[in-house]
């Protein structure tokens, strides 16, 4: 991965890591052992942002573990017709409505992934160790793939069996646009838009940010989304439509502080936030 946008190499490093998986979804980090990694990432604020789901084990939307302190969040990917988002919701409150959401797209993570494991199952002739359960994404499935005795490793598995294209990949539900923006608005604090260089079109992700209360400024991209990248668009979306400027490693392992925001936009973030 490349270094986070905009940290002077000789400077401070970032003071939060705002966008963090854990094994709630599809990440290897256990929330007794976030403050670890937190310490050892160099970072005091971390955001828990499972893949569609609010982590059962956070019990208010900000606490502090050993220290560290804890925003509870949640990314939901939505549909915004040419191509799909994923909106990052911090400090979430459960609500009704998003519950509703996270319930049926949970539902759905578990079918596809039956599917999906199924299909590289007949596909490559392996058997697949994979716990369907709620949070179930193709990380999960690519590293059992990688651990199996097929001729795969955990990036094979996605560029030749479960990515978009490949002939395992089995679509899944994905609420539209409005929907997410909805409910998110109504249970989270702030509401943003993460890494706008992943998608096919970042312009038109862009706009559709103007509408949020954030934007993921400082990520860690890489191949052909670093070369997409254009710190600068996001530098004037921000300020043109006063806008937070969030940012994560989007840790799927253990290692955190890969990117981040600065002292200054963590303070702007927890003004928005309930207090601990």
């Amino acid at each position: 991965m490349s270094p986070a946008p905009h940290d002077d190499p000789d400077g401070p490093g970032p003071s939060a890591d705002l966008h963090v998986h854990t094994t709630a979804s599809d990440g290897v980090l256990t929330i007794p052992e976030l403050a670890a990694a937190a310490r050892e990432g160099g970072v005091d604020v971390v955001a828990v942002t499972d893949h569609d789901r609010i982590h059962p084990d956070l019990a208010a939307p900000v606490t502090v573990r050993d220290g560290v302190t804890v925003i509870r969040g949640i990314e939901l990917r939505v549909d915004a017709g040419d191509q799909r988002l994923d909106l990052l919701g911090y400090g979430v409150e459960s609500t009704e409505r998003i519950e509703a959401i996270i319930e049926r797209i949970q539902t759905d993570r578990k079918r596809r992934g039956a599917e999906i494991v199924r299909a590289v199952e007949d596909h490559v002739d392996v058997d697949l160790d994979v716990e369907l359960r709620e949070g179930l994404g193709r990380p999960t499935i690519a590293r059992a793939i990688a651990e199996s005795d097929a001729p795969y490793d955990y990036q094979g598995a996605f560029d030749h069996l479960i990515g978009d294209d490949g002939p395992c990949y089995v679509e899944r539900y994905v609420p539209d646009f409005a929907t997410g923006v909805e409910a998110l608005r109504e249970s989270c604090a702030v509401v943003g838009l993460a890494h706008p260089f992943r998608y096919p079109d970042p312009e038109a992700a862009l706009d559709l940010a103007r509408e949020l209360d954030a934007v993921e400024l400082y990520y860690p991209y890489s191949g052909s989304s670093a070369d997409r990248e254009d710190p600068a668009l996001v530098e004037d979306v921000a300020e043109e439509s006063d806008l937070l400027r969030t940012g994560g490693s989007d840790a799927h392992d253990r290692t955190l502080g890969v990117a981040g925001p600065p002292a200054a936009e963590v303070d702007r973030l927890a003004d928005r936030l309930p207090t601990v």
